[in-house]
């Protein structure tokens, strides 16, 4: 079974910089299409961004887009989300998903099958 781990979080000023990575374990990861999604505390979970198994094809929640770039390294096993200019809103539990498949990725946190155990984001000032 795939296993994803994120690290990279932390507490940032507003308008600053993270970069998050999810790593993965027992399978290669390009084959595996991944999401990046959020909750935060009392809300509901929110998809970031995807990506597909070969890094061709990305999908970003209007929030997301043009502050936040999702990339893969399939060479090292891992899935990057750089965010910058964050905001308060931002702060949350990110967790990165994965599922088996090609050339797709979905907004659907329900559609994948492996999940990582989070990693926090606090953006405080």
């Amino acid at each position: 079974q795939l296993q994803l781990v994120e690290s990279g979080g932390g507490l940032v000023m507003p308008g600053g910089s993270l970069r998050l990575t999810c790593t993965a374990s027992g399978f290669a990861l390009d084959t595996y299409a991944i999401g990046w999604f959020r909750q935060a505390p009392g809300k509901e979970r929110e998809r970031v961004v995807c990506i597909d198994s070969r890094g061709r094809s990305t999908d970003y929640a209007e929030f997301a887009r043009g502050r936040f770039t999702i990339s893969r390294d399939n060479i090292k096993n891992a899935v990057y989300l750089q965010l910058n200019s964050l905001s308060l809103e931002d702060t949350a539990v990110y967790s990165c998903a994965g599922k088996r498949t090609d050339y797709y990725c979905s907004e659907s946190p329900h559609w994948y099958d492996s999940w990582g155990q989070g990693t926090q984001i606090t953006v405080s000032s």
